[in-house]
């Protein structure tokens, strides 16, 4: 009887036992709902809506590369997703521009008088990719201030890619091309302790062979500013904000300002306003190149971006003559190139800074170097068949020019209602005209804008522009239009700008931010200054290999002028050189503007250039002239996996068709170094045979190989051009629109279409048939008079074999040469 009640007892302890776990457990579980989890392909995500912190997956192993909580900075004062008592979720399939993609929203609240804290996880398939988007709701009385809207704050891990942080490689962005030059460099040598990005940040690991990439994909408003945290060999922290531009000014323009000038971005928002962060696009993966490409063509998708313009080549002074250039040897400069280099293409005739008297006074000519004006220089530089650019700071304005003399409100101004200080034009050591910031949201600016550009393009014929110093420009303060960003104040001047140019005028950005003039610029600088001397050439090239993908996705490269000539500019100490290049030297300089595959410049005194006919040969060299016709960017394969030896990229390949590529090879060192290529392992070239030709040695015989086997002489560089003779020459594939009626007196438009996966297109000739032509893929053209004219194409394709197709256009009516005063129309009085 006593057993059976102890076992009884004992029964409910158990029963009671049990209940209790199993209701503990339920009331844990809505206290700690479980992790949501996303994926897809290689990518995927997951939401711990016990704190609202999310993490960053390998979709192939389920474990986390990046666990993050989100955060604001809200009157100097951070709050932290995980901050906020209650969290909720909402996941949702929603159609972008980038095609369908899954959607989470993370909304966290709760937290008593402060505003509540939002985020978006986009999770999409092609390209694989998650994008994260902050966003802070204000539900109170009154109005707050923020200063930065944080899209990762991670809390461990940082950027586990599978093997040791200390086999882990950064290419950091920075906050333009050159401010400060990009470096590679192993995780262990972080200055300071800190990686920091701007824009976007590639970490690789050489022994997993794993990659993460973060990047904005806007500018509209904020800077995207990475700060990857290190010590010694291992990460200790990783934080990307949307914020303003102040922690980048001062280090540069805003270097030496009063803290009165260093202005903190905080902007308003008022009662029930939002402020959303920039979109933070993030990819892992084993193929860091499909990173950084897909990375572009989003770019460029989203953001319209103006790539489908010529690859320019040409001339321009800088280099050349640096402050020095005066009318005499301007004009001297177009006739040589006229007379020995149009023919090849370089008819582009480029005059840099120091026309103008002033900085922010661009339309007054300096009449000690320009006595005559530089209209009118410009109208000869036409008449020699070739088109004229010119460089301006449109943002600047020196304390010697009209607008800062006469027209400080036109300025951006701190507290106190004074312009702000940014800078210096450098002269050598010396700093001399002070610099101030044009606010391009004034209506008197923007006038000042239209008016200057109006005059250069309209007045003067410039077909060409250069926009420097917009990063110096780019700062926070007191503008016009109220809580406008240092960003969405140069896009606004950018806008104008393009507005008073119109559509046909190319748009070269430089010295700038790299995202925020996509769409409204042609053409985009991607490396420090290049000159004389080889350690210009060899500053440039790690910018212009990590930007590879930014050319035709973002804007045309812009890879400053390559130099080759003997020329050497004494006082110019940066640059200038003092004992002239070697000719590997000037291999380097050339080649390396060959494999950007966008603008291709020449940066010597012309008739210099002209007294050396090896100097001469380069630049007249066909191979690396199709190069840049081709525009494409040779692929930098050693981009984040260089050898110690090497200590920066040096190895870039194209594939230009079926049958041709080229690998160039460079020596950045001081000492001889070999090097070999298995065609089919290393560049994935898988015929049996292959003949191969040295593009800058045309006296080496071509051979037929299946390995390449270099041996290069410290500073220098070869060039390889390697042709599957199995596949014939051939033309290009080309699509032609062209009418074949027309009225005589109406233009009508004709166009060619390169069908992508035939022989590429290098140039495009049209002769009309009535005795006149046009070149480009796109044209119009007025018949004068009624008949029937042949219409031909001439297609230039990079194997050496045209396309042509000739139509038969039936011209028809005539000119009403009658005066009809009832068909008059006034033209707008702007015009």
């Amino acid at each position: 009887m006593e057993s059976n009640r102890n076992r009884c007892r004992w029964r409910y302890i158990v029963f009671l036992g049990c209940f209790l776990c199993s209701f503990a457990s339920a009331q844990s579980e809505r206290r700690n709902p479980s992790v949501e989890m996303f994926l897809e392909k290689t990518i995927g995500v997951s939401v711990n809506p016990s704190d609202g912190s999310y993490s960053i997956l390998d979709a192939v192993t389920k474990k986390p590369v990046l666990n993050s909580r989100v955060g604001v900075e809200v009157d100097h004062h951070w709050f932290k997703s995980t901050d906020y008592p209650k969290h909720s979720l909402i996941r949702e399939s929603v159609s972008t521009e980038l095609g369908p993609a899954t959607e989470v929203i993370v909304s966290n609240t709760g937290l008593s008088g402060h505003p509540d804290l939002t985020y978006s996880l986009v999770l999409r398939a092609d390209p694989p990719s998650v994008t994260i988007t902050v966003k802070l709701h204000n539900p109170g009385p009154n109005s707050v201030s923020v200063q930065s809207l944080r899209s990762v704050e991670a809390i461990g891990p940082y950027a586990d890619l599978g093997a040791s942080d200390a086999s882990d490689r950064v290419l950091s962005d920075s906050w333009s091309e050159d401010r400060p030059g990009i470096t590679i460099h192993d995780l262990a040598e972080a200055p300071q302790g800190i990686d920091r990005a701007v824009g976007s940040q590639l970490i690789y690991n050489r022994d997993s062979k794993r990659s993460l990439f973060l990047g904005a994909l806007a500018s509209e408003k904020f800077a995207t500013v990475l700060r990857l945290r290190v010590a010694k060999d291992h990460i200790t922290g990783y934080e990307v904000d949307s914020t303003g531009t102040t922690e980048l000014t001062k280090q540069n323009s805003l270097r030496d300002a009063p803290a009165e000038d260093q202005i903190e971005l905080s902007l308003p928002v008022g009662s029930n306003e939002d402020l959303s962060s920039e979109p933070l696009l993030i990819s892992i993966g084993s193929d860091y190149h499909e990173q950084l490409e897909s990375y572009g063509r989003t770019i460029r998708k989203l953001h319209h971006a103006r790539v489908n313009g010529p690859s320019i080549a040409g001339w321009w002074s800088w280099t050349a003559y640096y402050f020095g250039l005066n009318q005499a040897t301007a004009l001297t400069n177009a006739e040589w190139l006229s007379q020995n280099l149009k023919d090849l293409g370089y008819t582009y005739f480029h005059i840099d800074e120091g026309y103008q008297y002033a900085r922010g006074e661009y339309t007054t000519s300096d009449i000690a170097l320009f006595p005559g004006g530089l209209g009118p220089l410009e109208n000869k530089v036409r008449g020699f068949g070739l088109t004229p650019g010119v460089w301006t700071a449109p943002f600047e304005v020196s304390e010697r020019s009209s607008v800062y003399q006469n027209h400080k409100d036109w300025l951006v101004h701190n507290a106190a209602g004074k312009p702000i200080h940014a800078g210096y034009v450098i002269g050598g050591e010396k700093r001399l005209d002070p610099l101030y910031v044009l606010d391009s949201t004034h209506p008197a600016a923007q006038q000042y804008l239209r008016k200057t550009y109006q005059t250069l393009t309209r007045d003067w014929g410039i077909r060409y522009v250069k926009l420097d110093f917009m990063e110096d420009s780019a700062i926070e303060g007191w503008y016009h239009k109220p809580r406008t960003t240092a960003l969405e104040a140069q896009r606004i001047g950018l806008e104008v700008i393009r507005s008073a140019v119109g559509e046909d005028v190319l748009l070269d950005k430089d010295g700038s931010p790299m995202l925020n003039p996509v769409g409204l610029v042609d053409m985009g600088r991607t490396s420090v200054d290049t000159g004389h001397k080889f350690e210009a050439s060899k500053e440039a090239a790690p910018g212009i290999a990590a930007r590879y993908y930014m050319n035709r996705n973002f804007y045309v490269t812009d890879p400053d002028a390559f130099t080759v000539s003997r020329q050497t500019v004494g006082e110019q100490e940066w640059h200038g050189g003092k004992h002239p290049l070697s000719l590997d030297e000037a291999r380097v300089s050339i080649a390396l503007a060959a494999v950007s595959g966008g603008m291709y410049e020449i940066g010597d005194d012309l008739p210099t250039l002209g007294a050396d006919a090896d100097r001469l040969a380069l630049v007249r060299n066909g191979d690396l002239l199709n190069m840049a016709r081709l525009g494409q960017a040779s692929r930098p394969l050693d981009l984040m996996s260089y050898a110690p030896e090497d200590g920066m990229p040096s190895t870039f390949f194209l594939r230009e068709s079926k049958r041709m590529a080229v690998l160039s090879v460079f020596n950045w060192t001081e000492n001889p170094r070999e090097r070999s290529f298995d065609l089919a392992r290393d560049l994935g070239l898988k015929q049996p045979s292959y003949e191969v030709f040295d593009v800058l040695d045309p006296k080496a015989a071509p051979g037929n190989a299946t390995s390449i086997v270099l041996e290069l002489p410290p500073h220098s560089v070869k060039v390889m051009k390697i042709v599957d003779s199995s596949v014939p020459a051939s033309a290009p594939g080309v699509t032609v629109h062209a009418p074949d009626q027309a009225q005589a007196g109406e233009p009508v438009g004709m166009s060619a279409e390169a069908d992508p996966a035939e022989t590429p297109v290098l140039a495009y000739h049209w002769d009309f048939g009535d005795g006149t032509h046009a070149e480009g893929p796109r044209t119009t053209h007025a018949y004068s008079h009624a008949g029937e004219f042949t219409l031909r194409l001439v297609a230039d394709g990079l194997d050496g074999v045209p396309f042509e197709k000739s139509t038969l256009v039936k011209v028809e009516g005539r000119i009403d040469s009658r005066f009809q005063p009832e068909n008059k129309k006034r033209a707008n009085q702007a015009e």
